[in-house]
């Protein structure tokens, strides 16, 4: 693949977790008398058996073929120091192209180094690259629990790795780097390891239904739960970076309560999303909305107490996590939000006019 322009990168989410490798010692040898005519311990496959393949390996390796070389290598230069000298250091991750003028999608904390930054491409050859956007708190809606997803990227700088899994669950709200809030993305069972992130994530058509951006792990080991940014939010970012506008934002950090923990705070048991905390100078502050004032502990959850109760957002009823950052995919600066919210026992509506500031 040969570009005649230098590669420009677009960068959404932040987020990537550590991981560990195992060790595997093994017992001590045995010595064995081998039998006068010895089977053998292993045999290969055999011809007819290797051509014949089942029609999941056969779509696995058709997806790989149709999207593997589309698939980037990003690696930036950080200048670090230590006791003695400043050295160079290299971070990697992946990223996947989205036009034949060379953007590419990644994640935002590949391209935390926006000074130096290089792409390879899958024919090795390399471009100097140039960020242009960088949307950092930002929904593939067809998505469903158990269906077959692939992960291409560059883990741990192997170039075009494959690798399987399924949807396990879908509007995951995570804790990012700088202690940011990660909200509405997919929860998926195919390894995503340290250089995957920013990889394409897709569904058996060989459809990019989202960006790889995190994996959950003890102290860096990949356990089978990493998480990927559903491709509509990207869709909007991108839409919104082409025509120069800025994603909305409402200010506010939210925890959801309901059932017994909504009844045991004296709040309607069908619950919402409680107001924790609200943005100076934000549209949440400009429009009256309450953070909590008295911090308590219910079970073994710790929340602030005292805010609003957001119960509906434009009319429908909050029954997800991720209620707001969905509500907001719809939206553009300056639009009005209307919320639902329970304060000091009565419901009443507020009219919020969204600006671009503030966590969510």
């Amino acid at each position: 693949m040969k570009l005649s322009r230098i590669l420009v990168i677009t960068a959404v989410l932040v987020t990537v977790f550590l991981f560990v490798t195992t060790k595997t010692d093994w017992g001590q040898r045995r010595t064995a008398v081998p039998a006068a005519s010895p089977a053998p311990l292993w045999s290969g496959p055999s011809e007819a058996h290797a051509t014949s393949l089942s029609a999941d390996e056969t779509n696995n390796i058709d997806i790989y073929k149709a999207s593997h070389l589309a698939t980037v290598n990003i690696t930036s230069t950080v200048y670090r120091r230590n006791f003695f000298e400043i050295y160079p250091s290299r971070d990697q991750g992946s990223g996947f192209l989205i036009s034949s003028d060379g953007k590419i999608l990644t994640n935002s904390h590949v391209v935390a180094n926006e000074r130096m930054l290089e792409v390879t491409l899958s024919d090795q050859t390399r471009y100097k690259a140039q960020l242009l956007s960088r949307d950092e708190a930002n929904d593939s809606d067809g998505l469903q629990v158990g269906q077959k997803v692939l992960a291409i990227g560059n883990p741990f700088g192997l170039q075009g790795t494959l690798t399987t899994g399924i949807v396990s669950s879908l509007g995951r709200t995570i804790r990012g780097e700088n202690d940011q809030t990660l909200e509405g993305l997919i929860q998926t069972d195919a390894a995503i390891n340290p250089g995957n992130s920013g990889g394409p994530l897709l569904d058996s058509a060989g459809n990019v239904v989202g960006i790889n951006t995190a994996i959950l792990g003890p102290s860096g080991g990949n356990v089978g739960i990493g998480f990927a940014m559903p491709i509509n939010r990207a869709k909007l970012m991108l839409e919104d970076f082409r025509e120069g506008r800025k994603r909305p934002k409402l200010g506010v950090s939210v925890v959801p309560i309901s059932g017994d923990y909504a009844d045991a705070l004296q709040l309607p048991t069908q619950g919402g999303l409680l107001i924790q905390n609200v943005d100076p100078d934000s549209a949440a502050a400009r429009a009256g909305l309450r953070g909590g004032r008295q911090e308590v502990q219910i079970g073994n959850a710790q929340l602030l107490i005292g805010g609003d109760l957001i119960m509906s957002i434009d009319g429908k009823p909050v029954d997800r996590d991720d209620a707001i950052s969905r509500a907001l995919a719809r939206k553009r600066t300056g639009d009005t939000m209307e919320l639902t919210v329970f304060r000091n026992g009565k419901t009443i509506n507020i009219r919020v006019q969204l600006g671009a500031e503030g966590p969510i």
